[in-house]
């Protein structure tokens, strides 16, 4: 059986992969995601599958024998691209913006070997934001941060995220950042899962 690797230091990300009782190492990617974001001329979808796979190409590359796993995740509104926000001002700027709107979050997995991509999937995900006061930011905020501060959408449906939401139209992992789902089929696949 292949070593397993996540290219990710992300504890929501190594938390799907141990819910499913997967048997892999972290080795973080060190790519610069704003070199490529300044170069690409594709779609949110495309991008985040583009960064999905380099992550992941970046260890492998070094672990040449190891299948490893790559994921990125992008929030769009008003067909703008965001970030994780750089600090609780810029987070509140993005929830203004969300307010009373639809946020999409596109989420990618890639799976690699050496100078291989073997597999790499895009989902989306709608969430309708509901409108919201000031007030509610200011308490958002004071609740969950720094801890939204490294998500894109500035939000953890696994914390007080669920406030901002009417409806949620999508996957659960996609939502959390990454489509489980296809990278369990990929796995299985390569023998790394029974089928």
């Amino acid at each position: 059986m292949s070593d397993l690797i996540l290219a990710s230091a992300s504890g929501i990300r190594r938390a799907i992969l141990d819910q499913v009782g997967l048997d892999y190492r972290v080795v973080p990617s060190e790519i610069d995601e704003g070199a490529i974001k300044a170069r690409f001329t594709g779609d949110v979808a495309a991008l985040t599958q583009k960064l999905a796979a380099e992550k992941a190409l970046a260890v492998s590359r070094c672990e040449s024998d190891a299948l490893v796993i790559g994921s990125d995740s992008i929030a769009c509104c008003d067909d703008i691209a965001l970030d994780k926000p750089r600090d609780r001002e810029e987070a509140a700027g993005h929830l203004r913006m969300f307010a009373g709107k639809s946020l999409f979050l596109h989420s990618s997995v890639a799976l690699t070997r050496g100078e291989e991509t073997l597999f790499n999937a895009h989902d989306v995900a709608e969430l309708e934001v509901r409108k919201y006061s000031e007030e509610f930011i200011q308490n958002y905020l004071e609740m969950d941060w720094p801890a939204v501060g490294f998500c894109v959408g500035v939000f953890r449906l696994e914390g007080p995220g669920a406030l901002l939401f009417d409806k949620i139209t999508g996957s659960h992992f996609t939502i959390l950042g990454m489509p489980l789902l296809p990278l369990l089929g990929a796995l299985r696949d390569e023998g790394i899962l029974p089928t």
